[in-house]
């Protein structure tokens, strides 16, 4: 029987990249990489740095065509994201920049929000 409702065989695939595993992320690359990391982990949930580190591992990793029965579905978030890093085929500071774009979107979307909430 084959489960329905969002539950997949694999315990570790979600719909978008979990912050949970992040941290199996860190030595994946240099330095640089190690500390955008360490700071999105140490981070508040639901910061600023938390969702674009989320963002970013999401556009690399194509969490939104990901579905249970695809590949990455099926190996799981925590396999996907480790492969996505590992073959990044730019370098640290191409990747610190992305993060740092994301970040940027990010900030930008919760200015507009709160705009929009004000007023």
């Amino acid at each position: 029987m084959r489960p329905t409702g969002g539950w997949t065989y694999q315990s570790d695939t979600e719909i978008l990249f979990p912050m949970r595993v992040a941290p199996a992320l860190g030595d994946l690359r240099g330095k640089g990489w190690r500390d955008v990391v360490e700071r999105a982990c140490h981070a508040v949930d639901g910061s600023a740095d938390q969702l674009a580190f989320s963002l970013l591992l999401i556009r690399l990793s194509g969490c939104l065509t990901c579905h249970t029965d695809s590949y990455r579905g099926m190996r799981g978030c925590t396999a996907c994201a480790s492969t996505v890093i590992r073959r990044y085929r730019g370098d640290d500071s191409e990747l610190l920049a992305l993060f740092q774009r994301a970040l940027e979107d990010v900030s930008v979307y919760l200015e507009q929000s709160e705009a929009a909430a004000a007023g």
